[in-house]
């Protein structure tokens, strides 16, 4: 049997090489006889070690091993062959990565259990999934299911079934000879290029060649004070970071700085390594330790390539966005709009990004911040790279791949769906079995998914299909889903359990009462039953109809009965703060650290269904507008000023803090606003009086924004006088304190007690 499947994995190898197309091999059965089979194999074809990876739980081949869970790490490198044992479980992640990792003219691997079996085993990532209060028998297996199924209908994938010593399918395709690109066959350059003829000449493909000259552009010159954005779209295995990467080298030898930005460094590994590439071909790079490490080179011209986290080359006073003379995002469409936009502060920048792929496929790139893009100051110029590199067009495996981990998912195109409102859509119950049955279906709400968050991974598909705390309901017009929710059950768990979380253990799937119970310290915040709104979109054809309110409406009214609560939590923007209090959502914590990948504060809100929620939201919206004021000053002394106020607005009237002010402090706080007193000797009065205003926002006091932003900035978060000044654009520091006076006239007015109107009716008299 060996030497069948020897035969057939040579000539696999010698279709996929001379296609330049990969090929996929199952081996299904028995774990070591699938490794005795694998070990003959390798033995006889011609594939060096150093370029054959395993994946699994043990080192047992002669080749670099990793474990699942560290897959990503082939993410920007090439493999002859990737060996995948599934057999103690398959990470859907993992096979995203590991599947662009297989060079063209290359093997990928699958040791799996028997096809029939398969869907029926549980392993690591399907624990993850029995979140309590559910067991792993509640996990069920339609994700592999669905994956058996495309394994057995795709082109280029053999089946060899080691219990029936039978090859199932040769995965042949017998493809029609095509044009390969020899040494000889140079590519057309440009006629006149800005950029050294050497960078050019390490181009692989004309998508290629024409990425690298649109950076040109980048270049700019003492006359040319425009600013510009370069964005180059592609698929995975286009090339477009080898492009940016080979742009980026020669940029930094013509003595520019060159800031590389990204979600990770994992994503601009291939930026540095075709810079470092065209650097020592030009013989410009600096030597020593000091000047070429992983993430930093330098040229003997002068220029830099330097890598930063996009969160924190935004923070960053010096060596940041603002100094950079060109910034290159890369992977930009796993970051969020919010950070794209603060990006453009950069005066020359390019955005490279992947349409469909693991690295992150969400449009709030190219649906929102495409638009935001086109109207700022930037020229903008556009290129997609189509034309594979590492492997054929049409490589069967990229199509197998797009299909079975829905990369390539779409919502459903604008025309089908323009007429939509709440008066024409249905409120449907989006069952995992009518979605593994119906693909079209599957396709549109995962689609629609992927644009309600800026990094949707293969694991999320495995979620929606398997996980048992997980539903999802649509709102669908003419068959065709338009909004769509993915929601978590959550709470209603046991006191063994949440006495578990409160001392600090992790319970998975609970976040709401995670943080609730071991941040905040309410040890029954895990008792009522909850339904989270894990994700929620709206078709952007579509958007400010309401679909989305009507959406929310439609699931609070479904689990009205069914649970406590209804929650959410987020990445706080003032916008998406206001669309969920219009929904009745109301604000019971911010998160004291940024998230990692978005730079924004999370926060969560609750919209009680019974007494028990309502009792947790009274507690925790009272904890919360109390607390505010001192971690204001502390961890949350850079929130935006816009957050705080919409995430104040957003706490019930009856959870504002008490104004328990002595007279001798009502004093204070009248003479800063009426008379000649200074806030500075004592702020600590002024705190409270401001969260309750922020919170009941009362008729009677009608402040503008840009007052509400200088009572958050200068007493709530302590900034200092200059610094408020020059954010809210006032011309002195003279007129800023000036304005905080008369900012705070008004809630004198409103809530000052007798000794306060004392104060103001003698000054108001002089």
């Amino acid at each position: 049997m060996d030497a069948d499947v020897l035969a057939l994995v040579r000539s696999l190898l010698a279709e996929a090489r001379r296609t330049n197309e990969r090929r996929l091999l199952v081996l299904e059965g028995d774990r070591e006889r699938g490794y005795d089979t694998l070990e003959s194999v390798l033995e006889g074809i011609s594939v060096g070690i150093s370029r054959t990876t395993l994946l699994g739980p043990d080192d047992r081949l002669r080749c670099a091993h990793r474990p699942q869970s560290r897959a990503g790490e082939l993410l920007g490198t090439t493999r002859d062959v990737v060996v995948l044992d599934a057999h103690d479980g398959l990470r859907p992640n993992a096979l995203g990565s590991v599947v662009g990792a297989v060079d063209g003219g290359g093997l990928l691997i699958l040791l799996t259990p028997t096809l029939e079996d398969w869907p029926d085993r549980r392993g690591a990532f399907e624990e993850s999934l029995a979140v309590p209060p559910f067991t792993l028998e509640d996990v069920t297996g339609r994700f592999t299911r669905r994956l058996v199924e495309t394994l057995r209908a795709h082109r280029g994938i053999a089946i060899v079934d080691l219990e029936e010593r039978e090859v199932v399918d040769d995965g042949h395709t017998d493809p029609a000879p095509r044009f390969v690109r020899g040494a000889d066959d140079a590519l057309e350059q440009p006629a006149e290029t800005r950029f050294p003829t050497t960078v050019y000449e390490s181009c692989l493909t004309a998508d290629q060649v024409e990425a690298v000259a649109a950076f040109e552009s980048l270049l700019g010159n003492d006359h040319d004070a425009d600013d510009r954005a370069l964005v180059l779209e592609a698929d995975r295995g286009r090339g477009k970071s080898s492009a940016a990467g080979l742009a980026a080298g020669a940029l930094a030898a013509d003595a520019a700085d060159v800031l590389v930005t990204a979600p990770r460094w994992a994503n601009a590994r291939e930026v540095f390594a075709r810079a470092r590439e065209v650097c020592e071909r030009l013989e410009v790079l600096e030597s020593g330790d000091d000047h070429a490490s992983d993430r930093r080179l330098e040229t003997t011209a002068g220029g830099t390539i330097h890598f930063e986290r996009a969160t924190a080359a935004l923070e960053r006073d010096e060596g940041g966005v603002d100094d950079a003379d060109v910034v290159i995002v890369d992977e930009a469409a796993a970051l969020p709009v919010r950070v794209l936009e603060s990006l453009l502060a950069a005066d020359r920048i390019a955005f490279a990004t992947t349409i469909h792929g693991y690295e992150g496929a969400g449009r709030g790139f190219s649906v929102r911040f495409r638009d935001r893009l086109a109207d700022s100051d930037h020229a903008v110029t556009s290129l997609t790279l189509s034309e594979p590199i590492r492997y054929a067009a049409g490589d069967p495996i990229e199509v197998w791949a797009f299909r079975a981990l829905l990369l390539d998912a779409r919502p459903p195109v604008d025309q089908l769906i323009t007429d939509a409102d709440p008066g024409t859509v249905s409120y449907e119950r989006l069952e995992p079995d009518d979605l593994l049955e119906d693909e079209h279906l599957l396709r549109e709400a995962f689609g629609l998914l992927v644009l309600a968050h800026y990094r949707t991974e293969p694991n999320d598909l495995a979620r929606l299909l398997d996980a048992p705390n997980l539903e999802a309901r649509a709102l669908c017009h003419d068959g065709h889903v338009v909004s769509v929710a993915l929601l978590a059950r959550e709470g209603n768990l046991s006191a063994e359990t949440r006495g578990a979380m409160y001392e600090g253990e992790r319970v998975r799937g609970n976040m709401l009462p995670d943080v609730l119970t071991s941040q905040l310290r309410d040890e029954s915040a895990g008792e009522p039953a909850g339904i989270r709104v894990v994700r929620i979109a709206t078709h952007h054809a579509v958007r400010s109809r309401g679909l989305g309110s009507h959406l929310l409406e439609c699931v609070g009214e479904e689990f009205d009965s069914d649970c406590d609560w209804v929650g959410t939590g987020f990445g706080a923007t003032p916008d998406l703060l206001a669309f969920w209090r219009e929904n009745g959502y109301r604000t019971v914590h911010l998160s004291t650290t940024r998230n990692d990948a978005s730079g924004e504060y999370s926060a969560l809100m609750l919209a009680p269904t019974s007494d028990a929620g309502r009792d947790l939201l009274e507690r925790h919206a009272t904890w919360f507008a109390r607390r505010f004021a001192a971690v204001a000053t502390d961890t949350l002394s850079d929130l935006e000023p816009d957050v705080a106020r919409a995430a104040l607005a957003s706490v019930p009237d009856d959870a504002a803090p008490l104004l328990t002010l002595s007279d001798h402090e009502w004093r204070v706080v009248a003479g800063a606003a009426y008379g000649p007193g200074l806030l500075d000797v004592d702020p600590g009065p002024f705190r409270p009086l401001v969260v309750r205003y922020l919170v009941e926002q009362p008729a009677a006091v009608a402040l503008e924004a840009r007052e509400e932003r200088l009572l958050v900035m200068r007493l709530l978060q302590a900034r200092n006088w200059q610094s408020v000044a020059d954010a809210l654009g006032y011309h002195s520091t003279g007129q800023c304190m000036r304005a905080l006076g008369d900012a705070l006239c008004p809630l004198v007015d409103h809530y000052g007690s007798e000794p306060a109107l004392d104060v103001r009716e003698r000054f108001d008299d002089q």
